[in-house]
């Protein structure tokens, strides 16, 4: 079956929602064990809510590079200094890749508007009349 483009275009949201939760709900986890103590279910709770709003926002890029922020510095981690310290590698390896996702994810808008800017205007669609 088909869907229509509205569905089409909820499911993708939920999907991106979804996706920043699990993202930046495990970013606040391994932040929250970084620092100990109570502080744990606050990182927590703050990663889920603010992957729910970056989702929602349609921050795929972002989280994409946050996720392999996450995975590379805890193998990075893991390699260097042994399994006890993945979880801080993989911290600051998600702190690393969200930083470099922004910049990048800049980069290319401003590519794609200068792309856009200098593509030439359409002759087909020109109001005005030949021989005039």
């Amino acid at each position: 079956m088909i869907e229509s483009g509205t569905e089409q275009a909820v499911s993708l949201k939920v999907f991106d929602i979804l996706f920043g939760v699990a993202v930046m709900g495990t970013v606040g986890t391994l932040i929250g064990i970084i620092m100990g103590g109570g502080i744990m279910p606050l990182a927590s709770v703050t990663g889920l809510v603010l992957g729910g709003v970056i989702g929602f926002m349609g921050g795929r890029r972002f989280l994409v590079s946050i996720l392999m922020g996450t995975l590379l510095g805890g193998a990075l981690a893991w390699v260097i200094a042994g399994p006890e310290r993945i979880s801080v590698g993989a911290g600051a390896g998600a702190a690393m890749g969200g930083f470099l996702g922004v910049q990048i994810s800049m980069l290319l808008d401003m590519r794609a508007a200068k792309k856009a800017a200098t593509k030439p205007a359409d002759p087909s669609m020109s109001r005005t009349i030949e021989g005039a």
